[in-house]
């Protein structure tokens, strides 16, 4: 027997469905109102110390990038493994909660990549914060447990899902599945990300084909003639395009044509211009070491369309897998506040001006033509000795964490060991420069009969007694 509902409540369930739908897309929308001016780039740097953190890095325009916090990791995984590679940054719809997951993956504590592949963490990590700020401590959320034989769970993604209001995160497990064990992308829905439905295979190549490093962008606008893309290593760099986010993919193509295969490149990362109609895909050149470099497009539909761009800088931490997340402009303003950047400098010589302070091996000298360049790039941090005013300590820049330090009055770079005697070393008064006042001199804070001077162009810590000694001791802070 049918029931029917009398019109009066057609009516009215059409009106509290319609307001319903309202109130959802308001939510859904309103981060999205509000102008972009800015970028954040969430990364990892590599195996090496503290390079398996997380690190985040600032764009005013998306191509141009500086590191936060001084080029040190801003959160440390304390969890797992306790490393942690592939970050992915998410945003609330509403902009009111922000995450960060992570692979679970510490390589440079003596971790094979078949045991990593094959007998590694079934959990990402992740951290959550209402400001973008201030983070709670990590957590593991074990997303691959449930599968059979999983061997991993690695580079970590979710988007929102306004279909039904919560998260897909997927990610790839190294599994057998009928019989084949290969990387595939599962996926699993989330409201908190702290618990999830069971894992679904949502990526699987035909054959022996394996998949990693899906990245999924939403296009509001349907630029291209797709609401979603997506970008996966499985061999090539392939683009596909869909209407929903586990609805049906069509293939748009990969990279080739470029010459870009998964053989080249890896980790893509999506990003759309705040100030016009262009899309970037960053790809991890990891085969060079050579980082990150961006491809622009302003139609997805085709990847005959991306371009390479050429006018781009990535500050001075090595970038490895990650994701961008565009900025307001609150969001920029407190991420800056918390973390400035601090410029870099070269320490050029008064008497030999084609020569700067550089490091090499970890010795110190003067050279010209320094390559790479980074290695005569430090930071004016304030000194480890002594914060006050004129106390200055020279962080390098591509080795952040590693100051100049006298030993022996000699001078090597060296990591910054937490103890008073390492800090008086690395500690010097900016003074007027003693062969011209408009340059600068440095008196060693523990050794103040001595300064920063060369001699044979090694770095030297001496007295300073004769015209030639202070035009030795004599530099320019140049950008």
């Amino acid at each position: 027997m049918r029931h029917t509902l009398p019109r009066v409540g057609y009516l009215l369930a059409a009106v509290l469905l319609l307001a319903a739908s309202f109130q959802v897309a308001g939510q859904r929308t309103a981060s999205a109102q509000e102008k972009y001016t800015g970028y954040l780039m969430a990364h990892f740097t590599g195996e090496h110390a503290d390079g398996e953190q997380i690190y985040l890095s600032h764009s005013d325009d998306g191509r141009h990038w500086n590191d936060l916090n001084d080029g040190r990791p801003v959160l440390r995984s304390t969890v797992g493994t306790r490393g942690v590679r592939d970050p992915a940054l998410i945003r609330s719809p509403k902009g009111d909660r922000y995450w960060i997951i992570a692979t679970d993956l510490h390589i440079g504590s003596g971790t094979s990549w078949g045991d990593a592949a094959n007998r590694g963490s079934t959990s990402i990590v992740v951290w959550e914060s209402s400001d973008l700020v201030n983070w709670s401590k990590p957590r593991l959320l074990d997303v691959a447990g449930d599968i059979p034989d999983a061997g991993n769970a690695w580079a970590p993604e979710a988007i929102y899902d306004p279909a039904t209001d919560d998260y897909v995160v997927y990610w790839t497990t190294n599994s057998t599945v009928d019989g084949l064990k290969k990387g595939r992308i599962w996926y699993a829905r989330t409201s908190d990300f702290r618990s999830i439905t069971t894992p679904e295979i949502y990526i699987d190549r035909p054959g022996d084909q394996g998949i990693i490093d899906t990245q999924i962008i939403e296009v509001p606008d349907s630029a291209g003639g797709w609401r979603y893309y997506r970008a996966s290593g499985d061999g090539q760099l392939t683009i596909e395009a869909g209407d929903s986010i586990l609805g049906d993919w069509t293939r748009l193509g990969d990279l080739s044509h470029m010459g870009l295969t998964g053989s080249d490149v890896e980790g893509p990362m999506w990003a759309k211009s705040n100030d016009s109609n262009e899309w970037s895909l960053w790809l991890d050149q990891y085969a060079t070491g050579r980082g990150y470099m961006p491809l622009a497009s302003a139609d997805l539909g085709s990847t005959r369309n991306f371009v390479r761009i050429d006018d781009y800088h990535l500050g001075g931490t090595h970038k490895r897998h990650g994701s961008i997340l565009n900025l307001t402009k609150a969001e920029e303003k407190r991420t800056l506040t918390e973390w400035p950047h601090r410029p870099v400098h070269r320490l050029q010589s008064f008497n030999y001006q084609g020569r700067y302070v550089r490091h090499a091996d970890f010795g110190v000298r003067l050279d010209a033509d320094v390559k790479p360049a980074e290695d005569a790039q430090f930071r004016l941090v304030p000194g480890l000795a002594d914060h006050s005013a004129r106390h200055v300590s020279f962080e390098s820049q591509n080795y952040p964490g590693y100051y100049l330090r006298h030993s022996d009055f000699g001078f090597s770079l060296e990591r910054d060991d937490g103890s008073r005697l390492f800090a008086e070393d690395a500690t010097f008064r900016q003074e007027d420069g003693l062969a011209d006042a408009s340059w600068s001199s440095f008196r060693s804070y523990n050794y103040p009969d001595r300064y920063l001077r060369h001699r044979d162009f090694q770095l030297r810590l001496e007295p300073v007694t004769d015209a030639t000694g202070r035009a030795d001791a004599t530099f320019r802070l140049t950008s």
